[in-house]
C-alpha cells in the first residue's frame, strides 16, 4: 500500500465509476488532473493513497504539458 497509485486522462464515466468507488471505501484519495473533484466530468483521474497523491499530481501536471 505504500506506492500504489493510478493515473489516466479521458476515461468515461463508465470506466471509472465502480473504479473510484472502491479506491474511497478503501481509503483511497480519487482527484483530477488539477488536483479538483471534477474527475467524472473531465475523465481525468489521479488516485492513489495520502502519501503517495502529491507525487502522482506532479507527474499528472507534467504529463499534460508535454
Amino acid at each position: 500500500g505504500r506506492l500504489d497509485g493510478f493515473l489516466e486522462y479521458h476515461l468515461r464515466i463508465w470506466d471509472i465509476a465502480a473504479g473510484i468507488l472502491l479506491i474511497k471505501e478503501a481509503g483511497g484519495l480519487v482527484c483530477d488532473s488539477d488536483g479538483g473533484e471534477s474527475y467524472l466530468k473531465t475523465g481525468n483521474v489521479v488516485a492513489g493513497n495520502a502519501a503517495i497523491l502529491k507525487q502522482l499530481l506532479k507527474v499528472s501536471r507534467s504529463a499534460v504539458r508535454i
